[in-house]
């Protein structure tokens, strides 16, 4: 099968920092389907594990990336029982095994979805792993109440249109009743927050504190830390309400003093939305569970795909296309890649 190699941690300009390869079609294990990937999209977990870091490594010796994908299922382990071949799914993986950017792709069925049938391959290859993620933070890690009645409670994204707070801003406004203040820099983010459903945005290049405030006197109750945590930390903290929430995505690049939460009593809440699959919790057939729910928002047109550029076929070129313009920090909602 046809398949895209990082065969080595390179930067993006180097010409061997992906490469197209031929390797052998692999086979599903007992809860294991095997897809026929349709659609791909691209996220910052992909560059940081080209680049040597991030938080796994994918197995075998083609070492192939690539962790949000639709397709179709082609064959079935022997102990599956939420699939057949033929089921058009959509799912974000696991970091720790051989990723989608190939042909065919070995994924456990209880984190898979059925595709949204009102969206075509590439707008559903956008949404599992940053929907995975703003879901398990708002409503696993962070408890926010999944109530649309209004409760004076208010949420502030800050980075609003990338893929995470994207589709954030998305399930917060069609599943809460809470105020929704976003953060974007440029008129064309700015314009990308609103039209996601953003009550609000602001400008994080200005200080926080102030704009938040004047917004919401008392503080925001939670708060979507999804890029640069320690550049906003202090800023935050004195934006926040009392005993609210601040949840976190990204490893913090330098060292922040979290004692500075006590005084308001502010609770802190990570989210790795590989966790479940790495350590096979229990739970982990939640995220296909969520997945299945919101392909139904999907398809009742109550949330939309995030995809906004399609960079085309899934190849070494397009990839190293997609890895240079997420690596640029100008990308707004997610970049997808479709067909060999």
């Amino acid at each position: 099968m046809k398949a895209v190699s990082c065969p080595k941690s390179l930067p993006i300009e180097d010409p061997e920092s992906f490469v197209d390869v031929e390797v052998e079609t692999p086979r599903p294990l007992a809860r294991d389907l095997l897809v026929q990937v349709r659609a791909i999209s691209v996220n910052p977990v992909d560059t940081k594990i080209r680049g040597g870091g991030g938080p796994g490594s994918p197995d075998g010796p083609a070492k192939i990336l690539g962790w949000d994908a639709a397709g179709i299922v082609t064959a079935v382990g022997s102990e599956v029982t939420l699939f057949k071949p033929g089921d058009e799914v959509y799912y974000a993986g696991s970091v720790d095994r051989s990723g989608a950017n190939a042909e065919y792709h070995l994924v456990d069925e209880r984190i898979v979805g059925h595709k949204p049938v009102s969206i075509g391959f590439a707008e559903a290859a956008a949404l599992p792993l940053t929907t995975i993620t703003a879901w398990e933070l708002m409503f696993d890690r962070m408890q926010i109440p999944r109530a649309q009645s209004s409760s004076g409670a208010s949420l502030l994204i800050i980075g609003g249109a990338g893929g995470v707070g994207s589709i954030a801003i998305q399930l917060a406004r069609r599943l809460t009743g809470l105020t929704i203040i976003a953060t974007a820099s440029r008129p064309e983010t700015q314009a990308w927050c609103l039209e996601m459903g953003a009550h609000h945005v602001i400008d994080h290049r200005q200080p926080l504190t102030s704009q938040v405030t004047a917004i919401v006197p008392g503080g925001v109750n939670h708060v979507l830390a999804l890029t640069r945590t320690e550049t906003y930390f202090d800023q935050i903290i004195a934006a926040m309400a009392p005993q609210g929430s601040l949840g976190l995505i990204e490893n913090v690049a330098t060292p922040v003093d979290i004692n500075k939460l006590k005084p308001k009593c502010l609770s802190l809440h990570w989210e790795f939305m590989f966790a479940r699959a790495r350590f096979q919790t229990a739970d982990m057939n939640e995220q296909g569970k969520l997945l299945n729910e919101v392909a139904a928002l999907v398809d009742a047109g109550q949330v939309r795909s995030t995809a906004r550029e399609n960079l085309g076929l899934i190849n070494a070129a397009n990839l190293k296309r997609a890895h240079a313009l997420l690596e640029s920090g100008t990308a707004i909602g997610k970049v997808v890649l479709e067909g060999f």
